[in-house]
């Protein structure tokens, strides 16, 4: 996979990389000129990551995804719940962030440089459909939706 580093403070901050030998993603950071006050429920606000991909594998998604503790402690969350970037996109990635917090609560301040989100890699599997009037096979499911299974 290819990586443009875009915003040249990431070579001060560090590059997009695992934190640690179990990590399952890598951080993104926020390229930002000065710090960002985010207002309880007001709109998402795109901020640049300063990369962007190649991933030249089509069979290779990225899922932009909350900081955990960020979430947890601050209430920053996704603005789009997940960010999905499809393998052919090779724009700069933004992360899409919003204040989950109840109005009237503290802004969220996001400072340059802080790690904001992480971007884990995940196998897309692309079938080929075939339209039937029915399905050729049950199941002991079949079509019970919500609560069906107790």
């Amino acid at each position: 996979m290819e990586l443009i580093i875009l915003d040249a403070r990431l070579a001060e901050w560090g590059f997009p990389r695992y934190h640690s030998a179990g990590a399952a993603a890598i951080d993104l950071f926020a390229c930002i000129e000065a710090p960002l006050r985010i207002e309880a429920q007001a709109p998402a606000t795109l901020v640049s990551s300063g990369v962007a991909l190649s991933f030249d594998d089509v069979s290779l998604a990225g899922l932009v995804l909350p900081r955990s503790g960020l979430g947890h402690r601050k209430g920053l969350v996704m603005g789009n719940g997940t960010g999905l970037i499809d393998p052919d996109y090779t724009g700069e990635i933004f992360v899409s962030a919003w204040n989950r917090n109840p109005p009237g609560a503290d802004p969220i301040e996001i400072q340059p440089g802080e790690r904001i989100a992480q971007m884990v890699f995940v196998p897309v599997v692309r079938p080929s459909f075939t339209v039937v009037d029915r399905f050729s096979r049950s199941t002991e499911r079949g079509a019970g939706g919500f609560g069906s299974t107790g």
